[in-house]
């Protein structure tokens, strides 16, 4: 999954494991397992770790670690349904849970995954290597809906410039060739200082990968298998992300009615779920310059409560 010469790194591990506390003989689910940095942490506290990841080929390189390891079970499967997947083997509850949001460094190193514009590549962005590419939508979305997609998870000020660039340009197969079509879009020049085509392959990734619906259930799937005292500890790389998980655990800790496009309207008369919701966590300056991707990272904790996980329906 790494190359030798760029191993993949943890970000804020240690402020992780503080935040899940880890004993011998507990059970920490790692939502997204990786390459494992987290996993093998954990288990070396010796801790058992339930592991999920969509992608196939994580799961393919952590089955070494599992046969390796007795305290391991990695499960190829969304860590939004890691409730059903837990009670369905009957894991849950657990004592804690930890996700890593957003694309990982081994797919973004892999020009075949189509994740990066650094080095051509087929224009795919599929975390779970199913489903609806990033060509599928360039190609086949309509104007309106590439440039909302754009605008919301990319932050495009441009994007309905952008959106008509790429229908016009249609078919597009490869990233090198999308990156062009938004740098000649924006009037890029070489010596600027951020290409945009990053917030283009932003929102198109989060968006082939639902990836903030999968953050919303994911949310509420901790919430359900985490046992009284369970430990919830989540790292994002976005700020859409960072403010929905922000907005949970404020929501849920008692501290103001939720709502959105994505997470649930909660009842006001539920009994919080989650007590010391930390602030957020950012990676210091040393960690920084042995991992430039930490520069992003937020870690938001929880611990949660004895209350019954919250009813709602998801508002849209």
């Amino acid at each position: 999954m790494s190359s030798p010469d760029a191993p993949h790194i943890p970000v804020l591990l240690d402020e992780v494991l503080a935040a899940l506390a880890p004993e011998p003989g507990e059970t920490i689910v790692d939502g997204t397992f990786g390459a494992g940095g987290y996993t093998l942490a954990l288990l070396k506290s010796g801790a058992r770790v339930i592991a999920f990841d969509r992608d196939p080929d994580a799961i393919a390189a952590g089955r070494g670690i599992e046969d390796a390891e007795d305290g391991l079970t990695l499960i190829a499967a969304d860590f939004s349904a890691m409730a059903s997947e837990l009670e369905a083997r009957g894991l849950a509850p657990v004592d804690g849970v930890t996700l890593d949001i957003g694309v990982s460094s081994m797919q973004l190193d892999q020009a075949e995954r189509g994740f990066s514009f650094q080095s051509d590549g087929p224009l795919d962005m599929r975390m779970a290597q199913a489903g609806m590419s990033a060509a599928d939508f360039v190609n086949e979305a309509d104007e309106n809906e590439i440039a909302d997609v754009l605008y919301q998870y990319g932050d495009e000020p441009k994007s309905r410039r952008v959106a008509r660039a790429i229908v016009a340009a249609r078919p597009l197969t490869r990233t090198g060739e999308l990156a062009h079509i938004v740098r000649r879009a924006l009037g890029y020049k070489a010596h600027d200082k951020k290409d945009p085509a990053t917030r283009a392959f932003q929102a198109i990734r989060i968006h082939v990968n639902r990836e903030l619906g999968e953050l919303a259930d994911g949310l509420l799937a901790a919430e359900r298998v985490l046992k009284p005292g369970g430990r919830l500890a989540i790292v994002t790389f976005h700020s859409l992300e960072d403010r929905m998980v922000k907005r949970f655990l404020r929501t849920r800790s008692g501290g103001a009615p939720s709502g959105s496009r994505h997470l649930p309207q909660a009842k006001a008369a539920a009994e919080p779920s989650f007590s010391h919701v930390g602030r957020g966590v950012r990676a210091g300056e040393a960690e920084v310059a042995r991992n430039p991707r930490a520069r992003s990272a937020t870690l938001r904790t929880a611990r949660r409560t004895s209350a019954q996980p919250w009813t709602e329906e998801v508002t849209t």
